[in-house]
């Protein structure tokens, strides 16, 4: 799947919540860059302005709305760089249990373990959306 294709999919699986989330603007994404000091890959870019307002299973990615919480992506990419030694070319995603999916500056998805760097990578955000968030849930 590419990915369009699996946007749509996680609209049709995104689940009604009590206070749902909203997409950014252009602004708040141009400001989360400025503030990390990165350039978000494209797939990334379209994910945050298409897609990130969807609730599904038991992953929640990264979000650059304000009041993000636990899902902000810029403590969370700071916390990780600082704290777990993530390599800066390696944007976090995704936390789970101090854990890390990250984007690389390729656009490769690469799990990052409080432990350290591990072998397990899929080659583009849609591929780790459909095998990860949608297969393990």
């Amino acid at each position: 799947m590419n990915l369009s294709e699996v946007i749509e999919h996680l609209r049709e699986l995104n689940e009604p919540v009590p206070k749902p989330l909203r997409l950014p603007t252009p602004d708040e994404l141009s400001s989360t860059e400025f503030a990390l000091g990165v350039t978000f890959h494209a797939d990334y870019r379209r994910y945050l302005l298409e897609a990130s307002d969807i609730v599904f299973g038991a992953f929640e990615p990264a979000t650059i709305v304000r009041g993000g919480g636990h899902t902000d992506l810029i403590p969370m990419a700071q916390a990780a760089w600082r704290d777990m030694g993530l390599p800066r070319d390696l944007l976090p995603i995704c936390e789970d249990n101090a854990d890390y999916y990250c984007i690389h500056d390729s656009g490769e998805i690469v799990f990052w373990s409080h432990n350290g760097q591990t072998d397990e990578r899929w080659p583009n955000l849609a591929a780790w959306i459909q095998q990860v968030w949608i297969g393990e849930s």
